[in-house]
């Protein structure tokens, strides 16, 4: 493969997001990745959830709306939100030290966790200072858009 190509690939990976890519031309194949040491993100299988069984539906006048999230009166914080749906992940590979836990301090722009979109790992970064209050996302679990995973203090 041409060198030219090659330093091609590594150019369009700096300019974006993605954090590995595999080129093959016949016999000849490349992959380029930002992972030191060639660790890469392996995703965890995503867990199996027997769902429960629906309850007799009871009408009442001051039932809540069913799409209203629920808020928790303990956390005086604000929500760190899924910017899309996907897989929440606290750590950068499996086994590997997780982005955050309840009371340390972040900066603005300091990555809390990853989602997973489409097999694209997405960094998630503090949209403001403070203190991780709660993780309300556990490891692995898939996440919905607009859906609280970090409670900032």
């Amino acid at each position: 493969m041409d060198i030219r190509k090659v330093k091609k690939l590594i150019e369009l990976l700096e300019e974006s997001n993605i954090s590995e890519i595999e080129i093959q031309e016949g016999e000849e194949s490349v992959r380029i990745s930002r992972h030191p040491n060639g660790v890469t993100w392996q995703p965890q299988p995503m867990p199996q959830y027997a769902q429960p069984a629906a309850p007799a539906a009871t009408p009442s006048a001051h039932a809540p709306a069913a799409d209203a999230e629920p808020q928790d009166a303990s956390f005086r914080g604000e929500a760190v939100n899924s910017p899309m749906v996907g897989t929440f992940y606290r750590s950068p590979a499996p086994g590997a030290k997780a982005f955050v836990e309840v009371g340390d301090t972040v900066k603005k722009g300091d990555t809390v966790c990853i989602v997973e979109a489409m097999k694209m790992m997405n960094q998630i970064e503090a949209d403001r200072d403070g203190v991780v209050e709660a993780i309300l996302v556990e490891d692995g679990e898939p996440v919905e858009f607009d859906q609280p995973m970090i409670v900032l203090a």
